[in-house]
């Protein structure tokens, strides 16, 4: 039988690095298979958000910088896998909290309330998960 993964939240920031790094040790230790996950949704917009962005492959920068935040914190070698999904981050790791033992995430990321303790994402995700959930804060939490 398979072990069921570790998902980790991860959007470039700082807290999410720290979430990512955590997951991959605890997954190591526990010998869980650890997925990182990275969230993408078309911006906003009052127009046609197709005609307006047409040049902009979302999927693909979200590709890169998933890849970008996994090289950051392991170098090439890395011990987890990445993918990326269109939606809202929170909605996204909630649904993929169905099939895993644990969910990480961070406590802020990128989001416009800077100010806030706990993010949106995480306070959604300790609320709906379907698994236990870790929030850790990055060094750039204040």
């Amino acid at each position: 039988m398979a072990t069921a993964p570790v998902v980790v939240g991860v959007d470039g920031s700082a807290a999410s690095k720290r979430a990512l790094r955590w997951a991959a040790e605890y997954g190591r230790a526990t010998g869980a298979p650890v997925e990182a996950l990275m969230a993408w949704d078309f911006p906003p917009s009052y127009g046609d958000p197709v005609s307006i962005y047409e040049d902009v492959d979302f999927a693909k920068e979200a590709q890169q910088a998933l890849d970008l935040a996994i090289c950051d914190v392991f170098g090439e070698q890395s011990p987890v896998s990445g993918r990326v999904a269109q939606g809202h981050p929170a909605v996204l790791l909630v649904a993929a909290s169905e099939q895993a033992q644990l969910l990480v995430v961070g406590s802020r990321g990128h989001g416009a309330f800077t100010g806030m303790l706990l993010g949106s994402v995480s306070n959604h995700c300790l609320h709906h998960a379907h698994c236990p959930v870790v929030v850790f804060r990055g060094r750039d939490d204040h």
